[in-house]
């Protein structure tokens, strides 16, 4: 019997997803289902809605809930982190700050000033999590959901022995839209990914061991190709290569899109397969679902004997059934970069394709990015770096310097005004950061 620990399991979506692609492996049909989250009353529908799937399936797993952190991880074989640090009325200031000094932000969870006091918040609740499992159940693997990814993971590979990678859809979500898009089978596709998280590319995409790339290009001469990634698109015309994520996340990452609103009215607002492109898009989502995730709840079990059971594409399953002896599986993984990409920082989190057995992880040596992406690359993968350091120090220069060199803040503001900015997110979330003695930029 496998035991699989959910932290953050009031994330019900994550959670319903992953208990029933988890559940369609033989090996983890008895899995024992740990529930732990801080709210009791989303853990209260979370476990309802695992129990309905288990009913529905009619499998002998079992699962119980807890709210104490150290009695979820004890004996856990695997850990599934979704968690949020500070809620909607916390982290709606890491987007609306910005706007006020014309930085227009679309997501704001994974980079610029936005993601980065996101993962200033977040980084102390990651390592508690971390050094728990040490405590608890050192041989366990911990499975990553939880945004700002690359800066999170970095955080904890650095100080924490524990196995931990961190696991996206975008990588193959990209890969599908693509090969629809070439009207191609995606079991006929072959690819390399790799890169950062949100920020990896395409360095090989094949179809019948047959370079796809000029097929994909062809492709985006139809309006309705074009008009559904407009910013990626646009990048990949000018770099040659295709970058996962989704163009309202990848239109923060750069300097080109959302420096003017003339620019964002072109590039960020028409495109039909992706989030509007205003900065408040995100945020009124997210105070929505506040509002209505109880109705959302309610209307998944009323329709759950139409439930579906099949097995879905996130990779945590696959993972979490390879380490128990099945079949090994290829993915790709955040990992600590040992040389692994040899033009990006040693040590960094890169997203690099990963095998996994009962062994455990086994990342890809993938060599060199291309020079016009590497910079790119290289450039959010030292911000990163720095974030982090300022994280772990408590050093809140080091968070100045890391935004002071952010692309799309750089484009906007002059170096004062992003010290201005910076010192009034600190002082909005002084109560949040106890890792920081002094939360002043000089």
């Amino acid at each position: 019997m496998t035991r699989i620990t959910f932290i953050g399991a009031g994330s019900i979506g994550f959670t319903r997803t992953l208990v029933r692609d988890i559940l369609t492996f033989p090996r983890l049909t008895d899995a024992e289902l740990v529930l732990m989250d801080i709210n009791a009353e989303r853990l209260e529908f979370a476990e309802r809605s695992v129990k309905r799937i288990i009913e529905l399936g009619n499998y002998p797993a079992t699962v119980r809930t807890t709210m104490n952190r150290a009695e979820a991880l004890q004996g856990a074989d695997a850990v599934l982190v979704t968690i949020l640090a500070g809620g909607v009325q916390v982290w709606r200031h890491d987007i609306e700050i910005p706007k006020r000094y014309g930085i227009d932000i679309n997501v704001g969870d994974t980079r610029g000033p936005s993601g980065i006091f996101r993962a200033l918040r977040t980084i102390p609740e990651m390592l508690a999590i971390a050094k728990d499992m040490e405590r608890y159940c050192p041989n366990a693997m911990m499975l990553n959901y939880t945004n700002p990814m690359a800066i999170l993971c970095r955080a904890m590979q650095h100080e924490s022995p524990i196995a931990i990678t961190g696991l996206c859809h975008s990588v193959q979500g990209t890969a599908e839209m693509l090969a629809r898009w070439i009207g191609a089978p995606f079991e006929e596709i072959d690819y390399v990914c790799a890169g950062i998280n949100h920020m990896a590319w395409y360095t090989k995409f094949e179809w019948k061991n047959q370079d796809a790339y000029p097929l994909i290009r062809a492709a985006m001469q139809r309006p309705e190709v074009y008009n559904e990634e407009i910013v990626r698109n646009e990048m990949y015309l000018n770099l040659d290569y295709y970058v996962t994520e989704s163009s309202g996340h990848n239109s923060e990452y750069n300097a080109w899109f959302r420096k003017r609103p003339d620019l964002i009215e072109k590039y960020c607002t028409h495109g039909t397969g992706w989030n509007p492109g205003h900065h408040a898009y995100i945020l009124n989502e997210y105070l929505r679902r506040e509002d209505s995730w109880k109705d959302d709840a309610r209307s998944w079990f009323d329709g759950s004997a139409n439930l579906k059971l099949a097995r879905g594409h996130e990779y945590a399953a696959y993972i979490i059934n390879a380490l128990a002896g099945g079949e090994p599986f290829r993915f790709n993984g955040n990992v600590r970069n040992t040389k692994l990409i040899t033009n990006l920082p040693e040590d960094a989190c890169v997203e690099v394709p990963v095998f996994v057995d009962k062994d455990g992880l086994h990342p890809v040596h993938v060599g060199a990015l291309p020079p016009q992406v590497a910079m790119l690359t290289n450039l959010s993968a030292q911000i990163e770096e720095m974030a982090v350091a300022g994280a772990l120090t408590g050093d809140p220069r080091k968070v100045y310097h890391a935004i002071l060199n952010d692309p799309l803040t750089a484009a906007v503001l002059a170096p004062a005004e992003i010290k201005q900015m910076v010192n009034e997110m600190f002082a909005q979330n002084a109560a949040y950061l106890p890792q920081f003695k002094h939360t002043v930029v000089a």
